[in-house]
């Protein structure tokens, strides 16, 4: 069928070990996953359930190679985050998941950055306002190549790490989690309809704060991956 305007580019991502792309087909992110994360944004993690928002499918930024990717610093802020995270590649789909069968579903993992204009966000939550321009702005998810489950299994452990020209920003461990990523994809599926190529930022360890042009972010998931990024 013939489209009235060029159809749009689809966004992919780079799988390790292959020539082959993974197709990007939503972004879902999961909010204060890191106990202690919870409490720098002042909540309690023991009360609440997991907060998701979206990104959009081109929010993706592919970070591959040695040298760091340039993302733009976006417009209307002052006071942009960094945020670490676990990325989840589904090659299948599915709802209302048990978390006993989720991991079928995972076809590999990855490392993003969840970049977030936190001010817009502050103002947003004052008001009860929606995330969205705080958090599904251009260029708000750079992101590793995929490594498939198959080659490193399903990590439930290892070091999260973020660095800013050299020092550390944010540590923590999968083990830390409030929510599994089995029990993060099942909670989910009873939501929406979760689809092959969907990815899911797992949420950040404490420690996020503020960046500026020039600032170079360097990021990795033990067992999984890296990525390293400059502000431009």
């Amino acid at each position: 069928m013939a489209s009235v305007i060029p159809p749009p580019p689809q966004p992919s991502l780079p799988v390790l070990g292959t020539d082959a792309v993974f197709p990007v087909h939503r972004i879902y992110c999961v909010g204060r996953n890191y106990a202690a994360h919870a409490r720098e944004m002042g909540s309690d993690p023991a009360l609440e359930p997991p907060v998701f928002f979206t990104k959009p499918a081109d929010a993706i930024v592919p970070v591959s190679g040695p040298e760091p990717a340039a993302i733009p610093y976006p417009p209307a802020t002052e006071n942009l985050h960094h945020e670490i995270e676990l990325v989840v590649a589904l090659g299948e789909g599915g709802r209302d998941i048990e978390a006993d069968r989720a991991n079928a579903l995972i076809y590999g993992y990855a490392v993003g950055l969840d970049m977030t204009r936190r001010d817009l966000q502050n103002a947003a939550k004052a008001v009860g306002g929606p995330w969205d321009m705080a958090k599904a702005f251009d260029s708000s998810a750079p992101c590793s190549v995929i490594t498939p489950a198959v080659a490193i299994g399903h990590p439930a452990a290892g070091v999260v790490r973020l660095s800013v020209n050299g020092t550390v920003r944010q540590q923590g461990d999968l083990a830390d989690l409030i929510w599994s990523v089995p029990l993060v994809i099942a909670h989910l599926s009873r939501l929406v309809t979760l689809a092959p190529g969907d990815l899911i930022f797992t949420g950040t360890p404490e420690g996020v704060g503020p960046v500026v042009r020039g600032d170079r972010l360097d990021g990795e998931v033990a067992g999984v991956g890296a990525l390293a990024i400059t502000l431009v």
